[in-house]
């Protein structure tokens, strides 16, 4: 059995991201158990600049891509569709909004010290993408991280201080000095890179080469 380190730079705010996870997942399950892996999240800010009431996500899209109404509307289309063929329910709403998501990232990496982090990741993504909770209000947050059976009064004491902060400001300088200036990204055992929105295929194919190697 190959047993595979997977860093995932991501985030929440990516509907990419959840889908190529689920791409990978997707592959994953295909090829064991011949090969797993173990995966780490890393934080990545897609709007390090947005204020803490956010942005309506059309206005966001539009602003941000230079597209128009109909291009916006297509492209989540487009993304619903390649939601539903991984198994991941999108559900665009019309008060959706772009945050920042510092804080998010802050609880991504107190989670991982209580071996949850991978679970609170993907809680996340559900409750942003198909739940439309908003998750720059910490009320939110903390029903979140309650769902996966952190403790919810140690979560509080993180999200009222400055824990984590230094960390995750290293993590992500440390991607962007390795050239990840995007995400998804999916460094596999530290040196084998796969961007984007990948397919099962796409992923299945990459891992058995990788876990060929010597």
């Amino acid at each position: 059995m190959n047993n595979l380190q997977i860093d995932i730079v991501s985030d929440v705010m990516c509907p990419w991201c959840i889908v190529g996870y689920k791409g990978l997942e997707s592959a994953l399950e295909q090829l064991a158990p011949d090969i797993e892996a173990t995966i780490n999240w890393l934080p990545f800010e897609l709007n390090p600049q947005m204020p803490v009431e956010g942005q309506d996500i059309e206005e966001h899209l539009m602003q941000k891509y230079g597209i128009t109404e109909q291009q916006s509307a297509d492209n989540k289309e487009m993304i619903t569709q390649r939601g539903k063929n991984v198994d991941f329910d999108f559900n665009f709403s019309q008060h959706m909004r772009m945050i920042n998501s510092f804080d998010l990232h802050r609880l991504l990496a107190w989670a991982k010290d209580q071996g949850k982090q991978h679970e609170l990741q993907l809680a996340f993504f559900t409750a942003h993408f198909t739940e439309n909770l908003p998750l720059n209000e910490n009320e939110n947050l903390l029903k979140v991280v309650g769902s996966v059976g952190l403790d919810v009064a140690a979560a509080k004491e993180v999200l009222e201080s400055d824990a984590h902060s230094d960390q995750v400001r290293a993590e992500q300088q440390f991607s962007l000095k390795n050239g990840i200036n995007s995400v998804p990204a999916f460094i596999i055992n530290q040196k084998h890179l796969i961007s984007g929105g990948q397919t099962s295929d796409v992923f299945k194919q990459a891992l058995k080469e990788i876990a060929q190697e010597k």
